[in-house]
């Protein structure tokens, strides 16, 4: 049985402002999670990008065998403040299943469609794909945090995250700076 509580939707939306903070130009990578296999989580603390396959050794890119890989869903980013606020502790972080958390906003405005963003030693673009939560969102994080990241201010910011593809492969490690190119 788990002992987990979520957080109403009065106390997301009492977060609002605070994640409205989030840096605009360049924030940290706070967290990389590797998923070697299905329902496998490895937090790590450094890794590899690469144009062939993303994040080296994770399997979201090529999760149905003999598939192409599906390069505009290489990278799932999400907002540390986000993660950390719906988590409420950052061993759980891993749980959403994204791949890297990132200090930075997120929304269209700040990061549309084709912003590269330099991360250590790589570069990455945002892609067009909407990230929407799945059933398993629901269950570990609430009801309440799919409608907060579903909602309209949740949609603008993109609560739930972002996908990108690598463009320029090269380390990362949890620390590097994420910063927007012009």
């Amino acid at each position: 049985m788990s002992t987990e509580t979520h957080l109403t939707m009065e106390e997301l939306e009492e977060n609002l402002d605070e994640l409205r903070l989030s840096p605009r130009d360049e924030g940290r990578l706070r967290m990389i999670v590797r998923r070697p296999r299905s329902g496998e989580r490895e937090v790590i603390e450094e890794g590899s990008l690469s144009v062939e396959e993303g994040l080296s050794g994770d399997n979201w890119s090529r999760r149905n065998p003999g598939a192409p890989l599906d390069v505009d869903r290489q990278l799932t980013i999400m907002n540390a403040r986000v993660a950390g606020l719906l988590a409420q502790q950052e061993d759980r972080w891993h749980l959403f299943g994204d791949q890297l958390y990132i200090d930075l906003e997120l929304s269209e405005e700040n990061l549309p469609t084709g912003t590269r963003l330099a991360l250590g030693g790589a570069v990455i673009e945002v892609t067009s794909i909407d990230h929407t939560g799945c059933k398993k969102f629901a269950e570990r994080f609430g009801v309440d945090a799919v409608k907060f990241v579903s909602a309209p201010p949740g949609k603008e910011l993109r609560l739930r995250g972002i996908y990108a593809k690598v463009v320029q492969p090269g380390p990362i490690r949890v620390g590097d700076l994420a910063r927007k190119l012009r």
